[in-house]
C-alpha cells in the first residue's frame, strides 16, 4: 500500500465510527487492508499469549478472583453443611483440584489460539474494527471456543481422576441436578472446570484487548499504535 493511501485511510478511520452505514462502508473500503489485518493479528496474538501466560501457572485460577473456579452453587450449599461436620479439609482439596485441573488445561490453548489469529481474513477485520471494545475477543471465542473444549476436556479428566473427590463430586452433583437443584451441564466436574476454564480464558484476553484499545502506545508495538492509534483518534 501506498503511503498517501495509507495516511488517507488513518485519518478517515476514526471518523468511520460516526459515519452513516453507507459513508461508513465507504470509508472503510479505504482503509489499509494489510495493516488492519496485520494489527488485528498481532492483537489476537498479544492477548492469547498474555491469558495463557497469565492462567497456565499455578494459581492462575486459585489465587484470581475474577477466574477463580467455585463449587457450583447448589454444592457451595452443601459445602457449608460438610464444614459443619468436619469434612472442610475434602471441600477445600476439592475446590483446588478444580483450579489446578484449568491451569493445567490452559496451556493447550496456545497453539490453537494463535493459529486462529493468523488466520483472520480482510473481511474479518474490518468486522472488528467497527465492533465493540471486545470485539477481537468475540472473534477469537466464536472460532475456538468449540474445538478448545474438545481439547481441554481429556486433560480436565487426567487431572480431576487423580483426585478421590472426583467421582464424589460427579455423585452429589448428578443428584443435584436430577431434582433440578443444579444445572445438567455442571453435574459433571470436567465438563464444569472445561467451560469454568474457558471462560476465564476469554475474559483474561478481553481484558488484554480493553488495555490495547485503551493505550495502544503502551503496547510498545508499532503496528497496533498504528491501527488502534487511529481508530481512538
Amino acid at each position: 500500500m501506498h503511503r498517501r493511501q495509507l495516511s488517507r485511510a488513518l485519518v478517515l478511520a476514526p471518523a468511520a465510527l460516526w459515519l452513516p452505514p453507507l459513508a461508513r462502508a465507504q470509508t472503510l473500503a479505504s482503509l489499509s487492508n494489510a495493516d488492519a489485518t496485520k494489527g488485528l493479528k498481532t492483537a489476537l496474538e498479544t492477548g492469547a499469549l498474555t491469558a495463557v501466560q497469565v492462567l497456565g501457572v499455578q494459581d492462575g485460577f486459585l489465587a484470581n478472583p475474577r477466574v477463580h473456579i467455585p463449587l457450583p452453587g447448589a454444592l457451595q450449599d452443601a459445602s457449608k453443611f460438610l464444614r459443619a461436620i468436619g469434612q472442610g479439609q475434602q471441600i477445600e482439596e476439592l475446590e483446588v483440584a478444580l483450579n489446578r485441573a484449568a491451569e493445567n488445561a490452559v496451556p493447550m490453548a496456545k497453539t490453537l489460539l494463535v493459529n486462529a489469529a493468523r488466520s483472520m481474513t480482510v473481511a474479518d477485520a474490518k468486522n472488528i474494527l467497527t465492533g465493540g471494545e471486545t470485539s477481537v475477543t468475540d472473534f477469537f471465542a466464536e472460532r475456538t471456543r468449540t474445538p478448545l473444549a474438545a481439547q481441554f476436556l481429556p486433560a480436565v479428566r487426567q487431572a480431576t481422576s487423580r483426585v478421590g473427590l472426583a467421582a464424589k463430586y460427579d455423585r452429589i452433583a448428578g443428584k443435584a441436578a436430577g431434582v433440578g437443584l443444579l444445572r445438567q451441564e455442571d453435574a459433571n466436574i470436567d465438563q464444569y472446570v472445561t467451560r469454568k476454564a474457558l471462560d476465564g480464558l476469554y475474559l483474561v484476553i478481553g481484558d488484554e484487548e480493553k488495555k490495547i484499545r485503551q493505550d495502544p502506545i503502551g503496547t510498545g508495538s508499532a503496528i497496533l499504535q498504528k491501527v488502534f492509534g487511529a481508530i481512538r483518534r
